[in-house]
């Protein structure tokens, strides 16, 4: 379960905090951008897809922005994340 995951990866890191979590299935790590900067960290996410059916074209658009502002005392060059 999702709880799970979060207690084991929160246990696996005690000496880090873990500032988010975010759910980004469906999109591939290309399509994920993180940027850290004015305090905050900035994730957004876009990915597009394209079919053909008998109608034509139809197209799926989704996209992701989300701003967390870091802690206090917390430098933007202590951030890391993963995917």
């Amino acid at each position: 379960s999702m709880q799970r995951r979060l207690n084991r990866m929160l246990n696996s890191s005690h000496d880090h905090k873990l500032l988010a979590l975010m759910d980004m299935k469906g999109f591939d790590p290309k399509e994920v951008t993180v940027t850290v900067k004015d305090g905050k960290v900035k994730v957004s996410a876009e990915h597009e897809e394209e079919h053909t059916t008998a109608r034509g074209k139809e197209y799926n658009y989704r996209n992701i922005t989300r701003e967390i502002s870091l802690p206090p005392g917390v430098s933007e060059d202590e951030v890391t994340y993963s995917l």
